[in-house]
Parts: C-alpha cells; sequence; structure tokens
C-alpha cells in the first residue's frame, strides 16, 4: 500500500515539475519568438519605406536592374534628401501609409543593418521590373560585396510571384518574411532574411529540451529518494501495527481457547448458570474478533497461492447459503451471474470476499427489501457487485467504511458479532488481487462493486 502511495507522490511532484517546465518554456519562447518576429516585421516595414524606385519607372527596364543601390542615377545624397521630403508628407516613399511618428528608425540599429532584405517588383502586365538581393536599399553598392546571398534572382521571382498569386499581404515563405504592397504602376513585394534567427532559436530548443531533460531526470531520481524517505516512517508504523495485531492475535488464542475449555467443564459440573453462560458468550465473541483480527493479519502479511479460478461459479455457490439467511430476515435474495468469467486469485479468500459483501447487504437491509448479487464482465475486468436497500450513506463515511473497526451507525456496537472488520478484510482481499473495491449510494440503493482483472486462458 505505502509503496502505491510512494509512486503517486512521485507521480504528483513530477507531473507539476514537467507542467511547471513545459509552463515556462512555453512563455519564454512564446514570448521571445513574438518579440522578434515583431521586431522583424517593423524592420521590413521600415525597409520597405526607404524603398526609392526611380519614378516614373521607364519602358523596358531590366529585371535584374538595381535601383537605390549606386547603380541607378541620383547620388545616395540625393536619394535621402527625397527620403526625408516624403516622410514629411502625409505618405511614405512608396505609396505605403505613413508610419506613426513612435515607430521607431532603424538607420543605426546594428540588426537592421546586419540584416539581408530582400526586394521584386512586378508591374500591373506580370513583367519583374526591380530586383534587388542582399542588401538594404540606399546603402553603396561596395557593401553588397560583404554579403553572402542566399537566394538568387531567379528564386526570389518565382517565390514573388506565387505570393502575388496568392493575394497574402504578409506572411512567412520558407525562411523568408515577406510584406506586399500596391505602389500604383507595380506591385512591391519585400522580403527579409530569417534564417540565422530560425537556426539560432532552433539551437536554444533543442539545447534547453536537452538540458531540461536531464535536469528532469536527475529529479525524478531525488523525488523518488524524497518520497521514499517520506513515506518509509509510515510504512514502518502501519508494518509495526499489522506485526503487533497478528502476534495479538495468536497470543490471545491461546487464553480465549483455555477459558472456552474451562468454562465448558464448569457448565458440566454446576449446571445453568447465568454467570458462567455470560463468560462463554464473551468468551466466544472474542474468539471471533480475535479470527477476525487473524484473517485480516493473514490477508496483508501473506501472498496467497494464485489459480485460475472460476468467478462465476463461485460467486453462485456462495450466494446459495444466504438464501435461507435472508428468507430468516424477510428479504429476497436475486442474482445475475454471467457464466464463464474466469479470475486469477486465491479460492478461500475469494470466497470469504463474496461472503463479506453479501453478509453485509442481507445486516443492513430493511425487512421485506431485497438483496442483488450481480457478476458481469466489462473491458477486461469482472464486475462482483452487491446492491441492497438501505439508507444512504454520507459522502464523508464513504471513504471511511473500508477502515479497521470502522462502523456507520456507532449505536451498532458489535452488534451480531461484527466489529467493523468485514469491509477491511474485503478491500485487503481485493488489493491483494490487483483489484479495487468502491460503494456507490444513489436513489435508496447502496451497492458495492470489486473490480477483478479477468484471467485470458
Amino acid at each position: 500500500m505505502f509503496k502505491k502511495s510512494q509512486r503517486k507522490i512521485v507521480a504528483v511532484i513530477m507531473s507539476i515539475l514537467v507542467s511547471l517546465w513545459i509552463g515556462t518554456l512555453c512563455i519564454i519562447y512564446g514570448s521571445s519568438y513574438y518579440e522578434v518576429s515583431h521586431r522583424n516585421r517593423e524592420m521590413l516595414d521600415w525597409h520597405m519605406e526607404r524603398y526609392l524606385p526611380e519614378q516614373p519607372l521607364p519602358n523596358g527596364a531590366s529585371p535584374d536592374r538595381m535601383v537605390g543601390n549606386g547603380a541607378s542615377s541620383g547620388s545616395l545624397a540625393e536619394k535621402h534628401a527625397a527620403f526625408d521630403s516624403l516622410a514629411d508628407s502625409g505618405m511614405s516613399p512608396g505609396g505605403l501609409p505613413k508610419l506613426p511618428p513612435e515607430r521607431p528608425r532603424f538607420e543605426n540599429s546594428p540588426a537592421f543593418q546586419l540584416s539581408t532584405f530582400y526586394s521584386v517588383a512586378i508591374s500591373k502586365d506580370g513583367r519583374v521590373v526591380i530586383t534587388s538581393t542582399g542588401f538594404e536599399p540606399g546603402q553603396i553598392l561596395e557593401t553588397r560585396n560583404s554579403k553572402t546571398e542566399v537566394y538568387s534572382n531567379q528564386e526570389l521571382e518565382a517565390i514573388a510571384r506565387e505570393i502575388l498569386a496568392n493575394g497574402r499581404p504578409a506572411g512567412v515563405k520558407d525562411s523568408l518574411i515577406y510584406r506586399m504592397a500596391d505602389k500604383g504602376s507595380y506591385t512591391l513585394i519585400a522580403f527579409m532574411d530569417n534564417t540565422l534567427i530560425q537556426e539560432s532559436m532552433t539551437t536554444l530548443f533543442q539545447s534547453t529540451l536537452a538540458f531540461g531533460g536531464i535536469a528532469i531526470l536527475a529529479l525524478f531520481f531525488l523525488s523518488s529518494y524524497l518520497a521514499k524517505r517520506i513515506v518509509q516512517p509510515l510504512e514502518e508504523s502501519y508494518e509495526k501495527q499489522k506485526q503487533f495485531i497478528s502476534d495479538a492475535g495468536h497470543e490471545l488464542k491461546t487464553p480465549v481457547s483455555v477459558v472456552s475449555a474451562n468454562a465448558e467443564l464448569l457448565s458440566r459440573e454446576l449446571g445453568r448458570n447465568q454467570w458462567l453462560a455470560n463468560i462463554q458468550y464473551e468468551n466466544e465473541r472474542m474468539g471471533l474478533l480475535i479470527g477476525q483480527l487473524l484473517d485480516l493479519a493473514r490477508t496483508e502479511h501473506v501472498t496467497p497461492q494464485m489459480e485460475t479460478i472460476d468467478f462465476s461459479r463461485l460467486a453462485g455457490g456462495e450466494a446459495l447459503p444466504f438464501e435461507s439467511v435472508a428468507f430468516e430476515k424477510g428479504l429476497s435474495l436475486r442474482y445475475e451471474i454471467s457464466p464463464g468469467i474466469q479470475v486469477k486469485g486465491n479460492d478461500a479468500q475469494l470466497r470469504q470476499l463474496a461472503s463479506i459483501l453479501l453478509d453485509n447487504a442481507i445486516r443492513h437491509s430493511a425487512p421485506g427489501g431485497e438483496a442483488l448479487l450481480t457478476l458481469r464482465s466489462r473491458r477486461g475486468h469482472a464486475l462482483l457487485s452487491v446492491t441492497n436497500d438501505g439508507d444512504e450513506i454520507p459522502k464523508a463515511q464513504q471513504k471511511q467504511l473500508f477502515e479497521r473497526f470502522y462502523r456507520a451507525d456507532p449505536a451498532r456496537n458489535s452488534e451480531g458479532n461484527h466489529y467493523g472488520l468485514g469491509l477491511s478484510i474485503a478491500k485487503a482481499i481485493t488489493s491483494a488481487h490487483n483489484g479495487t473495491i468502491e460503494v456507490e449510494c444513489q436513489k435508496g440503493k447502496v451497492t458495492f462493486t470489486v473490480r477483478l482483472p479477468i484471467s485470458i486462458s
């Protein structure tokens, strides 16, 4: 039982740690990716505003003509002067809406200067009239030689035409962030190469997963060790309690037997005697209690010998003797048992389990009521249920029904030689067979259900 508790503690700790780790990673990477993507889009928008083609575009312009890079007419100073004059107006240089005043400028930003931009202008008749690659328009031509071009003009033109056909004004294509704007006489499609950022984020993510996985593994062993240390005192106390019950039961068994034998001899010599009858009655009760304590200790300490058992036949056989008991109490006992259900278990313990549930149902049924035993298979398990008419058991008490010496009605003190150990024994037997037992109350019915794994032959 405590090993299961230890595993539950470790599982809870690990689930909390993993959830916190995953949540922290999602927040960090999500916010970082959003911030980087947002800044990259701002730089791309700024790049498009700085795009200064010659106006009007000459007829028959060469597709690979570089505009604004020293190859076109007009000096760099003249182009910047033109840009500044347009910036003071309500429109940006290429017909784009003017950016808000708080929009940052990136002329002196290292990130902007080190980024790689591409621009493709497509006329209304579908001709590529301008292609700029590898550098930001407005820089001198020599700057381009220090950059490595990842995409050729032909690749950029093919991507631009695909974007133009899709009609999406913004998005991501491969490792390129793109923007598309209508400039009147042509459509400008600008790209920003995001390869370096993607590779950096991927490397960071992989490193975090690797080291985070190692950390989670280390925390797993640490939590297992701590859980074992936490549970160990409870386990030792519980084992001592079980050992005490077993030892006390065995020690008390002998004097109870001696008292019973002496009382029997005295009854032969004295005949009927009220005081002697009381001694015999209480001695019998003590013997029954010791027997139940020994059954409980034996169930919890000793691993039973398991074999394949016809559970359907066993349950039916145990129900037959209780028909007369139910009849004497004015009850009707019915049972619905599906044939051929087999489980792997101990014959004596499973018989005791069925008897405990039937006895409990008959004892707590109101006269004129009905007790029902059902056995059916569901999803690889055998479900043994015993239902009786009775008062609803409060939720708080349902969890305590399987504790030792617990009785839902304190007024019934040892009624019928029952001491609140029957359901504890039933739970111990169920646990020894890798099953579960639970109680359910609804509409004046109380149902105890045992779930055991079905044996596959």
